[in-house]
């Protein structure tokens, strides 16, 4: 069975990255990449693991972290496409 996808959209940089230690403490997944635009001001963070564990972790950030989140989703194997988009751009942040 392929990994899920988790998308956590929150405002500010550092609500990211405290948003990121609550997932990766919380489940076992791992962060795949993050979207900065606006100046930082709205941060995307895209993770994986299984699906159990991916709503899991974007459960917990969403319950716990600093800000509310913007908007959250869980996909369980995404299209091809969808890792395309995924995988250019964590080549962009490395």
């Amino acid at each position: 069975m392929g990994k899920a996808y988790g998308f956590f959209e929150i405002p500010s940089v550092t609500a990211a990255v405290v948003a990121i230690d609550i997932m990766c403490k919380t489940a076992e997944v791992q962060l795949v990449t993050w979207e900065k635009k606006l100046g930082g001001r709205l941060v995307t963070i895209i993770i994986r693991g299984d699906v159990s564990a991916v709503k899991q972790a974007i459960e917990a950030a969403a319950a716990n972290g600093i800000k509310e989140p913007v908007c959250k989703v869980v996909i369980p194997s995404p299209h091809e496409e969808i890792l395309k988009i995924v995988n250019d751009s964590a080549n962009r942040v490395s």
